[in-house]
C-alpha cells in the first residue's frame, strides 16, 4: 500500500484517555451528526482505547455491508456483550456458524409464512384498541411506548412462537429494559469484564437475563411436547435439518436464536411505531393523507393481508419514520486486514461504525433530510436513490432475517389503529430521543385518543 493510500481520516482529537466518549455519552446522535458535519464521509476517531472510523456515504456503506463484508467481521466488543445475552444467535455468531443457522432459520421467513401471520397481528390490535376504549371515553393518555412493547411482544410471542406471553409482558419488558441500558453503559464505560462479580450491578443483569432465559426455556419445554409443523418459527427450527450433516439444532441453539427473535422481533417494531405515533402527531397533513387512504382501501373495516399492496403510503409512512429515527442507529464491525474506503486507509485490528441515522439524513442523498416527507419512499422516488442510502435493517448478506415480517407488521398495525383513532401528543409533551440498544422517543410517550367518525 502506498503512502498516498495510506492518508488518515480526519477527525477530531478527542481526549487524552477517553477520544470521544465523552462526548457520545452526552448525546450520541448530536456527536454523530457533529462528526459528519465537520469532518465528511469518512471520519477517524478513539473510543477509549480503540481507533474507529464513521463511514457515512453509501458508497462505504455498501463497500462495509456487502462488498468485502468479510474484512468487517462481528469479532468486536458490542457483540461480545450481546453474546452474554443471547449466546451465539443469527445476531453474534459469525462464520460457517452463523451460515448454517442462516439457512436453517430461512424457511420460517419466506413470504406466504409470513403472510399467513397476518390476521393474528391484526387480531391482537383489535383487541388493544378494545382495551383503550375507556381512555378514549374520559380523554385519558395512554403510554404509547409501552402499548406498542406490549401489543409486539404479543405478537412475537404467537406469530413466531405458536404461544402467548401476555402473562409475563411486564417481567420480559423489564428485564430487556435493564439489560438495554446496561450494554449502552457498559460499551460507553468500556466496562469489558462479564457481569459475574458479586456487585448490585452485575447481579441486577443476571437477574434480567435469568427472567428471559427462563422465558424461552419455558417456551421451548411446551413445544417439545408437539412434533408437528404448526407453522410457526419455532416448530419450523425444531425440524429444520443442516442438508450437509441432517443434523439439527440442539437445545441450546434453539436457545438463542428464540431468545434474539423475541427481543430483536417486538423492540424494533415496537420503537418504529412510536415514533411513527409521535411525528404523525407532529404533522396533520401527513395524517390526513394517511387517513384518506385508510378511508379509500378499507371503508371502516379492519385491514386483511390483501389490503397490504394497496395501502402503499401507509407503509411510506413506517419507512420514512424509520429513516429519521432508525431503531438501530450504530452498526459496529472489526476490521480484520487493511483496507481503503473513500480514499482513506482503514488499518487492521481498528473498527468502523456505520450509522443509519448518519446517512439516512446524508444531505447529498436527501432532501430537507430533517422534514418527515413520506413521499420520499413511493416507488419512482425510492428506484433512484442509492440502495445504501437506507438501511434500517443492515444490508448485505447480515440484513435482517426479519425486514419483511417487521415492516408487514407495522403497516398492519398503523392502518389498524389510525383507522379508528388520532393520537395527539399529552400537552406539554418534549420529544426526545433515548439511546440504548435501540433508539427509543424518551419516557411513556403519554398520548391521547380522539376517535376519528
Amino acid at each position: 500500500m502506498t503512502s498516498a493510500v495510506r492518508r488518515q481520516a480526519p477527525g477530531p482529537r478527542g481526549h487524552v484517555f477517553m477520544g470521544i466518549l465523552p462526548e457520545v455519552r452526552r448525546d450520541v446522535l448530536a456527536c454523530l451528526g457533529d462528526l459528519h458535519r465537520q469532518y465528511g464521509d469518512v471520519v477517524r476517531y478513539r473510543l477509549g482505547p480503540m481507533r474507529s472510523h464513521l463511514i457515512a456515504h453509501p458508497d462505504g456503506v455498501k463497500h462495509v455491508l456487502q462488498e468485502h463484508v468479510k474484512n468487517y467481521t462481528k469479532d468486536h466488543f458490542a457483540y461480545r456483550m450481546g453474546r452474554w445475552i443471547t449466546g451465539d444467535s443469527l445476531l453474534t455468531s459469525t462464520g460457517d456458524f452463523w451460515l448454517r443457522q442462516r439457512r436453517l432459520a430461512q424457511p420460517a421467513f419466506h413470504r406466504q409464512r409470513i403472510a399467513g401471520m397476518a390476521a393474528g397481528m391484526v387480531r391482537r390490535t383489535e383487541a388493544m384498541l378494545q382495551r383503550w376504549e375507556p381512555a378514549a371515553a374520559n380523554g385519558t393518555a395512554v403510554g404509547v411506548n409501552e402499548e406498542m412493547m406490549r401489543l409486539t411482544l404479543g405478537i412475537v410471542g404467537e406469530a413466531l412462537f405458536g404461544t402467548s406471553v401476555e402473562d409475563q409482558t411486564e417481567r420480559v419488558g423489564a428485564s430487556f429494559t435493564e439489560l438495554s441500558q446496561q450494554m449502552t453503559e457498559r460499551f460507553r464505560t468500556f466496562r469489558m469484564l462479564p457481569p459475574v462479580l458479586p456487585t448490585r450491578y452485575d447481579r441486577a443483569f443476571r437477574r434480567a437475563r435469568a427472567t428471559l432465559r427462563d422465558t424461552v426455556q419455558g417456551i421451548i419445554a411446551a413445544r417439545r411436547q408437539r412434533s408437528e409443523d404448526t407453522g410457526d418459527l419455532l416448530s419450523m427450527l425444531m425440524l429444520a435439518r443442516d442438508e450437509d450433516t441432517g443434523e439439527g439444532m440442539t437445545d441450546e441453539q434453539l436457545g438463542s436464536e428464540v431468545m434474539t427473535m423475541l427481543l430483536a422481533g417486538h423492540e424494533t417494531t415496537a420503537t418504529a411505531l412510536s415514533w411513527t405515533w409521535a411525528l404523525l402527531s407532529m404533522h396533520p397533513e401527513v395524517e390526513a393523507r394517511l387517513h384518506a387512504e385508510l378511508d379509500a382501501v378499507l371503508g371502516g373495516r379492519a385491514p386483511t393481508m390483501e389490503d397490504v399492496p394497496k395501502l402503499g403510503y401507509t407503509r411510506q409512512v413506517v419507512e420514512e419514520a424509520m429513516r429519521l429515527y432508525p431503531p438501530v442507529i450504530v452498526i459496529s464491525r472489526a476490521v480484520k486486514e487493511d483496507d481503503v474506503v473513500g480514499g482513506f486507509h482503514i488499518p487492521k485490528g481498528t473498527w468502523v461504525d456505520v450509522s443509519a441515522y448518519v446517512t439516512q439524513r446524508h444531505p447529498d442523498f436527501w432532501e430537507e433530510p430533517d422534514a418527515f416527507r413520506p413521499e420520499r419512499f413511493a416507488p419512482e422516488a425510492a428506484a433512484k436513490r442509492h440502495r445504501f442510502a437506507y438501511f434500517p435493517f443492515s444490508g448485505g448478506p447480515r440484513q435482517c432475517i426479519g425486514n419483511s415480517f417487521a415492516l408487514m407488521e407495522a403497516q398492519l398495525l398503523l392502518a389498524t389503529v389510525a383507522r379508528r383513532y388520532r393520537l395527539r401528543a399529552a400537552p406539554g409533551f418534549t420529544m426526545e430521543a433515548e439511546s440504548n440498544v435501540t433508539l427509543r422517543p424518551r419516557g411513556a410517550l403519554p398520548m391521547s385518543l380522539e376517535r376519528r367518525s
